[in-house]
């Protein structure tokens, strides 16, 4: 994994060619987290729906999920995680699967019925910037969910407390533990969410139980068991590792909502150059930008708007 320079002077963290799937996910005792946040979003998501896009979906951990949904947009930065979200869902003609920049995310405005980022904010550096493309593709009926690192957790707080950590958990702003590795005070985080025109509906505070001796103790089914009914009320004062919000755009300044057909692909796409919305058809496997009369290429069923042909 490595970190480069792109979208003027944003950093973004990418995950080409790593090995994220299975140095972080597979075989490494994280059955919990994955178990505790699917549980979170069985809460937090409408169960089915006309589309949905999960923004940074990597290798498609999560797809099971959405497939309730009658279109399934796979977005990440990563073309190699993508293509592993191809081996194993890419058969289904209702998922879309395309890589890009999230700071010149190329899906156009109004397009999502429900939108998903977990594990994504905390590599963000320009979270406002971030929030204003996502919040523009929603409308007055969406539903979005995201997820990020909570500075105030209870793990900080005692390490501070102690004299362990330099950084206090309380201070509202951001801390880079890592670099492009962000920790989030609550406050901070919902001024910002508000401010890119979301409102916040529900919040819940999430992985408590994310301790290594505790997980090798205790199944993860009887983890999430104990924690699933207080995710709520665990948002009302977060302490948690994870907090995940549902929010939505508030109807007095929401976009009409989408009324493009599923297959209707290049009607989705937004050039992350000019920003013009719809792209058309040229040719099967190619779309263009009628403003700027860039092409983009889908090979291998992923369609590449990083970079124009």
């Amino acid at each position: 994994m490595s970190d480069l320079t792109v979208s003027d002077a944003t950093p973004v963290i990418d995950y080409e060619g790593s090995g994220y799937r299975t140095d972080f996910w597979v075989g490494q005792g994280r059955e919990y987290e994955d178990a505790v946040e699917r549980a979170a979003l069985a809460q937090l998501l409408p169960t089915a729906g006309r589309r949905i896009a999960e923004i940074g979906a990597g290798f498609g951990r999560l797809a099971d999920l959405y497939l309730g949904y009658e279109q399934i947009i796979l977005f990440d930065y990563s073309r190699t995680l993508l293509q592993e979200a191809v081996a194993h869902w890419g058969d289904d003609p209702r998922f879309v699967f395309v890589a890009g920049n999230i700071y010149d995310l190329p899906l156009a405005d109004g397009v999502l019925d429900t939108l998903v980022m977990v594990r994504v904010m905390h590599h963000l550096a320009d979270v406002p910037d971030a929030l204003g493309q996502l919040s523009r593709t929603l409308h007055g009926k969406s539903v979005a969910v995201l997820e990020y690192a909570n500075k105030r957790n209870l793990k900080a707080i005692v390490r501070w407390l102690a004299g362990r950590q330099k950084w206090s958990p309380f201070s509202p702003k951001p801390v880079e533990f890592v670099k492009l590795n962000y920790d989030f005070h609550p406050d901070w985080m919902t001024e910002r969410i508000v401010k890119s025109g979301l409102r916040i509906e529900r919040q819940f505070g999430v992985s408590h139980f994310r301790l290594p001796m505790l997980k090798s103790r205790v199944p993860a089914d009887r983890l999430v068991g104990i924690e699933k009914p207080f995710l709520s009320l665990a948002g009302r004062f977060p302490i948690a590792p994870s907090v995940f919000v549902q929010a939505a755009i508030p109807i007095s300044r929401a976009a009409q909502a989408d009324s493009t057909k599923p297959a209707d692909v290049p009607a989705l796409l937004r050039c992350p150059h000019c920003s013009a919305h719809p792209l058309q058809w040229s040719g099967a496997d190619q779309v263009i930008c009628t403003s700027c009369s860039r092409r983009y290429a889908r090979q291998d069923k992923i369609w590449d708007m990083k970079e124009a042909v």
